[in-house]
């Protein structure tokens, strides 16, 4: 079995910082893509930010030049830091990966279960 585990969400102030980590864990032989993506009540699902298994990123435009996603794949983890926080970054987050459990074997998507980050003063 397959967890996505994340840790990092809460309240914040705007300007504040918070950041995100996911870690997977489980029967896993190879992951490809993690990600974080947000939503908020009402609207659909939305990427924030990716990584490829070699370390290539890309970011929505929204976040872009203010957060930063990395990746340690020895611990199967990824980080977002997420600093000058504005109120419309507040959301649930989830992370993503996509990954299988075997060589050869085909790759699934996985999410975690979410965490709330709420910038507010």
């Amino acid at each position: 079995q397959v967890q996505l585990v994340e840790s990092g969400g809460g309240l914040v102030q705007p300007g504040g910082s918070l950041r995100l980590s996911c870690a997977a864990s489980g029967s896993i032989f190879s992951i490809n893509t993690m990600a974080w993506f947000r939503q908020v009540p009402g609207k659909q699902r939305e990427l924030v930010a990716s990584i490829g298994s070699g370390g290539s990123t890309n970011y929505a435009d929204s976040v872009k030049g203010r957060f930063t996603l990395s990746r340690d794949n020895a611990k199967n983890t990824v980080y977002l830091q997420m600093p000058s926080l504005k109120p419309e970054d507040t959301a649930v987050y989830y992370c993503y990966a996509n990954l299988n459990k075997g060589l050869g074997q085909r790759y699934y998507d996985y999410w975690g279960q979410g965490t709330q980050v709420t910038v507010s003063s």
